[in-house]
């Protein structure tokens, strides 16, 4: 990761959000109660979700694109968050939070249900070895967290460079009766060199390599209809 001057953690706390240091192994917390996204925010835009923010490059683009909106961003890393708390810092983007947690416990134990409007998995780490490939992030039950947290109508947005990853992840979401899916997000020219998803994606279409993208929408409270499926 490239060095940035690091603000002082007074600076950055504005832009942090807590939460225990644990994984998905670990039993519930009893006395976890969901956020609530208006008094984090101070107000009640709508929220999105950003599940492994890396360097933080969709947030700190999302942030100053649609002030609108109020973006929440899970890494397990804590060089990321600070790293990114920084940018966010130095660019006063209010609409964003990051917080360093196990995105898989931070959804189940403190995100509401129907409470987040989308949820953006970016170049999810594929974990290659066959021994590793139970730390993805990609389960079933993380799907159901994804699907229980959306409002009706909101969206599920992934890339992966990986296409073996990615066919599995599409597998997996194809199944969930409670998601339609629908077409693939345009990938449009950068604009700039800060134009893309995050620093994966840029350093990957610059190799000319394939991006894959899906989408999904999430059906109506009263899960998949017969009128659903026909769409």
């Amino acid at each position: 990761m490239r060095r940035t001057a690091r603000l002082p953690l007074e600076a950055l706390q504005p832009y942090l959000l807590e939460a225990p240091a644990a994984d998905a192994r670990t039993p519930r917390i009893a006395e976890a109660t969901p956020l609530d996204w208006k008094q984090v925010f101070a107000n009640d835009r709508p929220v999105e979700i950003e599940v492994g923010f890396g360097k933080g490059l969709f947030l700190v683009n999302a942030g100053q694109e649609r002030p609108d909106t109020n973006f929440v961003g899970i890494e397990i890393e804590r060089a990321y968050q600070l790293h990114t708390a920084t940018r966010l810092a130095k660019r006063e983007l209010g609409n964003v939070r990051v917080v360093c947690a196990d995105a898989r416990l931070f959804l189940r134990d403190y995100v509401g249900d129907g409470s987040v409007g989308v949820v953006h998995v970016y170049f999810p780490d594929p974990w290659w070895k066959t021994r590793h490939r139970k730390r993805r992030l990609f389960t079933y039950d993380f799907a159901a967290q994804c699907i229980r947290v959306l409002q009706a109508g909101g969206r599920l947005q992934l890339a992966s460079d990986v296409e073996e990853y990615f066919a599995i992840i599409v597998d997996m979401l194809d199944a969930q009766p409670d998601l339609r899916r629908l077409p693939p997000p345009d990938e449009s020219a950068p604009r700039h060199d800060m134009d893309y998803l995050t620093n994966f994606e840029r350093k990957y279409r610059k190799k000319v390599k394939p991006i894959h993208r899906a989408a999904y929408k999430k059906r109506g409270s009263g899960g998949a209809t017969p009128a659903d499926r026909l769409q």
